[in-house]
């Protein structure tokens, strides 16, 4: 949807595509120990020793790994970063009321 192939008038080298909010991304649970590396990492990067609770910086590195994801499935071209501007991740539906204005439709996949 981000590159906009489900679009009459897709064009691989025009930027077609559509803004995409993804919400409850608070529910994906990660396998493996990629989110308690990145736990460790960030922990040791903000050079605090209790500032920040581990908690809240989970929730933000599951946002950023929905990101890292999607995006990796983008080409790598001078389209991308215009096209990863319009991805918007959020925790719940509470960062739905954003975007009211716009009437956003849901997509069920």
């Amino acid at each position: 949807m981000l590159m906009g192939k489900d679009n009459p008038s897709f064009t691989p080298y025009l930027d077609s595509g559509d803004h995409v909010v993804v919400i409850n991304a608070d529910k994906v649970r990660m396998t493996g120990t990629r989110s308690s590396k990145r736990f460790i990492i960030a922990q040791r990067i903000s050079r605090r020793i209790k500032g920040s609770s581990g908690q809240a910086v989970a929730r933000v590195q599951i946002r950023l790994d929905i990101r890292e994801a999607v995006l990796g499935m983008l080409p790598k071209n001078k389209l991308r970063a215009r096209r990863a501007k319009k991805l918007r991740v959020y925790r719940d539906a509470a960062g739905l009321a954003r975007h009211a204005g716009q009437k956003p439709q849901a997509v069920t996949l």
